[in-house]
């Protein structure tokens, strides 16, 4: 079965001030662009396409130093995004200053390739960490990249071939701020406070106005937590055929004052990542409303657990029906997993799982 993945390595340093020389010049065509569209419907009420930009960005590639098919992907681009965000004008991308766009250059498919150990565009070598073995895939489309720190990446999509996952069964899953995930079957990926074990020492380089170290900081705090995270989904896509997890928002809760355990907990990126992976391996993935999934018994579906702002401290209850003890967030993963089975514990009831 084939699937389209896309891979991610990191460009050598030394190759940082021509991608830099490159993500001005797109930053240049993609204002040049901005004004264009804006005063097209401004004064002619005329939303441009894609295909009547590239006219007017016809030949510049070689006098800004770009491919000429990466002048149609920022076209491309500009439109998809004037249509997602509904706005006759977009924010400019800026090439220095305190609020500059991180560097990005599209790359469209067959502009770049693997050549002589070396990734291959616009005429120049590009050295990065190969930990995938590019010589032995098709590049299709993709971009370079840079982060936070100044490091710059090429992404690119490939196909590759996806053997169907041999697990079996179906778990649930709650979110939560104890442990970030809490499965049915009493799994857990504990909350290793990926931001507050690191809150001192981001204090002390803020107030020492360090900011390569704040940025050093924040990048390990992001790709700890992304390794617990990817850790943790592979091992669920491994191991079962379904995977049903509950819809709790944390943009809502974001703004409580619960805002800073929410955002270290996540819980968005997880269940990306198990999104992706469940299409990858063939399995099936599901959100479902989690509304008095913590309240409900799994057992007889009572109404009867903790509820309300106090009863978050409450990580055991006895049921007043059927006399079952229960951990608060088990028994709300296995409700969540009986609503993906399409029952619901406070009209049937669930059975013990």
């Amino acid at each position: 079965m084939k699937q389209t993945k896309t891979l991610k390595v990191r460009v050598k340093d030394k190759h940082a001030a021509e991608l830099n020389r490159m993500a001005r010049s797109v930053n240049f065509v993609w204002n040049y662009l901005n004004e264009l569209s804006s005063r097209a419907i401004r004064e002619k009420g005329l939303f441009l396409s894609a295909y009547d930009m590239h006219p007017y960005t016809k030949g510049a590639g070689k006098d800004l130093g770009l491919h000429s098919q990466t002048l149609q992907c920022i076209a491309a681009e500009y439109v998809a995004r004037r249509k997602q965000f509904k706005k006759p004008r977009l924010n400019w991308r800026k090439s220095g200053g305190v609020r500059r766009s991180l560097g990005w250059i599209p790359v469209n498919t067959g502009a770049a390739k693997w050549k002589n150990g070396q990734v291959f565009h616009n005429g120049t070598y590009f050295k990065v960490w190969d930990s995938y073995g590019l010589s032995t895939y098709k590049f299709r489309a993709g971009s370079f990249n840079e982060d936070s720190r100044g490091r710059w990446y090429f992404n690119v999509a490939v196909e590759v071939d996806v053997q169907p996952t041999l697990g079996q069964g179906a778990v649930g899953i709650d979110l939560g701020l104890k442990d970030v995930a809490t499965c049915s079957d009493g799994e857990r990926l504990e909350n290793s406070r990926f931001y507050r074990r690191m809150e001192d020492q981001l204090a002390t380089a803020q107030r020492a106005r360090n900011k390569r170290r704040v940025k050093a900081i924040h990048a390990k705090i992001k790709n700890r937590r992304q390794d617990a995270q990817h850790k943790f989904s592979r091992k669920l896509v491994n191991q079962y055929g379904e995977i049903v997890v509950g819809d709790v928002s944390s943009t809502k809760l974001a703004k409580t004052k619960m805002a800073k355990s929410v955002y270290d907990a996540g819980w968005s990126q997880l269940k990306t990542m198990l999104e992706y992976k469940c299409a990858h391996a063939g399995i099936v993935f599901k959100v479902v409303r989690e509304t008095n999934t913590t309240r409900a018994c799994s057992s007889c579906g009572s109404l009867s657990g903790p509820q309300g702002v106090n009863g978050l401290r409450v990580r055991g209850w006895e049921c007043v029906e059927c006399g079952v003890l229960h951990d608060r967030d088990v028994n709300a993963a296995r409700n969540i997993l009986s609503l993906g089975a399409g029952r619901c514990p406070q009209e049937v009831g669930i059975p013990a799982l």
